[in-house]
């Protein structure tokens, strides 16, 4: 893909509903389960330090007060797909689910997976850090 714009409409045109559409940022309301769970995905666009562009898609897992770090690690060394760090959700650090792609060498298939793939295991792992709750 040449860049954020054509993921944003590609995944527009797929039905994804998109609650918030900023410059360079993107929240995709997944539903799960039908229709018995939801997970926010967001996908923004950064570059590294060489220019290149990048799409971060990731997904709030939960709040990191009272989480066992030891799980989390666990749960990264074994993960093929995304790892975990934390980030700030309204002044509230959270544990984030994330995963990072080149653009130039992303197509609308793959950007598709991602969204879908980073909902299900942020949801799983939403869900079993947070007693079945559905948070996010």
């Amino acid at each position: 893909m040449s860049g954020f714009q054509q993921i944003r409409q590609q995944l527009s045109d797929a039905g994804y509903r998109m609650s918030v559409q900023e410059e360079g940022v993107i929240c995709i309301e997944l539903s799960l389960e039908q229709g018995t769970r939801h997970q926010a995905i967001f996908l923004s666009e950064l570059e590294d330090d060489d220019g290149r562009p990048y799409l971060r898609v990731s997904s709030a897992v939960a709040p990191t007060t009272g989480l066992d770090a030891r799980r989390a690690l666990v749960f990264n060394w074994q993960s093929r797909v995304g790892y975990l760090a934390i980030g700030d959700l309204d002044g509230v650090p959270y544990l984030q689910l994330c995963e990072n792609r080149p653009l130039d060498s992303l197509d609308a298939a793959e950007a598709h997976r991602l969204v879908l793939e980073i909902g299900g295991l942020g949801d799983r792992m939403e869900r079993a850090l947070s007693a079945d709750g559905d948070l996010l």
